[in-house]
């Protein structure tokens, strides 16, 4: 089914506006997958550098392809650093989420390294974020401060206490709660579920104190009710892979009668 989604170039408007948004992650190094996703309505996608083997060149193509459906490109970089953000941005993603941001001084120096004014976001003046120079270097840089969305994670047990004052780090637009590191810091503790929920829901309040939006990723429709009450707006539904293995699971035991 496909829908008038606005340009992908409002994805932060939208995040901003709390819009419901869809989502995905994709590890796959294709271009194909982004361009099936986009006359299927999704509004957003995240290229995983963090647990794929996805490199600059492969990246970029994959946001050229996002950017062309009207999707627009998020990217997970593999570790914090001001280059790898810069790679992103100069590509043309339309926001970052950085992993394991555990501290206020780490919240500081990712939003840094996502903006020009204020900021520390090395300028180049002819790239596809800047559509090739057609636009004057102040605009692109305005423009790129207004359009890039900065998204940290919340996926370690100390970063949790810390929450609260890392969503109100100037230039942090939301909080990503990465449940799957931290109900895998619990090892085989029983209780790791109810223990993550709480974890969630803290998190959770510590945004909604912030005034700053949520992402969380549900795992079924009854968990999709839970992060929409602790109030999460954008949603990342499983992945490529996860796709790829849901279908053939599905389309092997049909036909294995």
């Amino acid at each position: 089914m496909t829908n008038e989604r606005p340009s992908f170039t409002r994805f932060r408007d939208r995040l901003f506006a709390r819009e419901r948004m869809l989502g995905t992650f994709l590890k796959l190094p294709t271009t194909q997958v982004v361009e099936m996703l986009g006359p299927l309505g999704y509004d957003f996608v995240v290229i995983d550098q963090e647990h794929a083997p996805l490199d600059r060149g492969i990246t970029d193509l994959m946001i050229l392809a996002a950017r062309a459906s009207n999707i627009a490109p998020l990217v997970r970089i593999p570790e914090f650093s001001p280059s790898a953000i810069l790679s992103a941005l100069d590509c043309g993603a339309m926001g970052i989420m950085v992993p394991h941001v555990n501290s206020v001084e780490k919240a500081k120096a990712v939003a840094q390294s996502c903006r020009y004014l204020g900021g520390q976001r090395g300028f180049a003046g002819l790239t596809r974020a800047s559509s090739w120079g057609s636009v004057g270097g102040t605009q692109h840089m305005a423009a790129q401060d207004s359009h890039i969305a900065c998204i940290v994670m919340i996926e370690d047990q100390d970063a949790v206490e810390h929450a609260a004052d890392i969503a109100r780090v100037d230039g942090v637009d939301a909080l990503f709660i990465g449940r799957g590191d931290l109900t895998a810091s619990f090892g085989n503790d029983p209780d790791a579920a109810s223990k993550v929920a709480e974890i969630s829901r803290t998190v959770a309040a510590a945004a909604r104190d912030a005034g700053v939006p949520l992402l969380m990723l549900p795992t079924s429709k009854d968990d999709l009710e839970f992060v929409k009450e602790i109030g999460a707006s954008a949603m990342l539904l499983s992945s490529d892979h996860g796709f790829i293995r849901s279908a053939a699971a599905k389309t092997i035991n049909d036909f294995s009668d």
